[in-house]
C-alpha cells in the first residue's frame, strides 16, 4: 500500500487492530505502483502463489482531471508486474478490469468478444491491461487472468460513488438534515452486484483447473456480468 502520512486507513482498520489477524495472516508492504524496484523486492520477500491487481485510481469523471496517474496506475502497472513474472514464475494473476473498457458498448449484455470502445482516460488503461494480460499469458505462458468486473457494492464503498450517495442522503433527509438528493444522469444504467460474491469469483478464477467445486457459499450467484475472460 502507498505510505501517507495519515496512519489511519478506515477500511481496514478494524482488521490492523486486530491482534489476531495483523501480523498473522495480513501484512501490509509499503509500496508504489510507479516503483518496479519495490515491487520486485516485495515479490521477492513474499513470493506469492496468487495476485490480484485490484489498486488504482478508479474513478472514472477523475481520470479526465489527471489521466497520466491514472493511466500509470490502471494500465502500466500491470505491465510492470508482468515483467516480474520472472521474480514471481509460479504466481497466478487475476487482473481486474470492469465495463470501462467496452465504453459505448455495440451490444448489451456484453461478453468477451465485445469491441473494447473506451470513452474516457480510465476505460482506454484497463482496456490496455486487458490485452496485455492476454498477451502475457499466450506469449509466456503466464496464469493471468482477467475479471470484468461490473459494480459490485458493499459498506465500504466510498460516499462519492451512486449508492453510498443516496444511501447517505437518505439517511440526512430521514433526520432533517436534508431535504433533497440531487443526482446526475437519471437516464444511465447499471449492472449491480454483491461484492462479496464478486470475491468468490475472483478467488475460484485462480482456482481453475486445481479445485473441483461441489457447492458455493451462500448468495454467490455471480452470474454473468463476471467473466474469466480469455481476450
Amino acid at each position: 500500500m502507498r505510505r501517507t502520512s495519515n496512519l489511519l486507513r478506515s477500511r481496514i482498520e478494524h482488521l490492523r487492530r486486530d491482534p489476531k489477524i495483523y501480523g498473522k495472516t495480513l501484512f501490509l508492504h509499503y509500496g508504489d505502483l510507479s516503483d518496479t524496484t519495490t515491487l520486485r523486492r516485495i515479490f521477492r520477500e513474499v513470493g506469492p502463489s496468487e495476485l490480484y491487481h485490484l489498486a488504482g485510481q478508479s474513478h472514472v469523471g477523475l481520470s479526465f482531471e489527471i489521466p497520466e496517474s491514472t493511466c500509470d496506475e490502471a494500465g502500466m502497472a500491470t505491465l510492470r508486474y508482468s515483467r516480474s513474472s520472472g521474480i514471481i514464475a509460479e504466481c497466478e494473476i487475476l487482473s481486474c478490469v470492469d465495463f470501462g473498457i467496452f465504453g459505448n458498448a455495440s451490444e448489451s449484455p456484453q461478453t468477451e468478444k465485445t469491441a473494447m470502445r473506451p470513452t474516457s482516460p480510465y476505460g482506454c488503461a484497463k482496456a490496455f491491461a486487458t490485452q496485455l494480460a492476454r498477451v502475457y499469458r499466450q506469449s509466456y505462458g503466464m496464469f493471468v487472468c482477467n475479471g470484468i468486473l461490473y459494480n459490485h457494492e458493499s459498506p465500504r464503498r466510498g460516499e462519492n460513488f451512486v449508492t453510498r450517495k443516496i444511501a447517505h442522503a437518505a439517511a440526512r433527509i430521514s433526520r432533517g438534515l436534508d431535504v433533497d438528493l440531487v443526482l446526475g444522469n437519471l437516464e444511465g444504467k447499471r449492472d449491480w452486484g454483491r461484492a462479496q460474491d464478486y470475491v468468490v469469483a475472483m478467488w475460484l478464477m485462480l482456482q481453475h483447473g486445481s479445485l473441483t467445486i461441489t457447492s458455493l457459499p451462500p448468495r454467490s450467484a455471480f452470474g454473468a456480468r463476471f467473466r474469466r475472460s480469455r481476450i
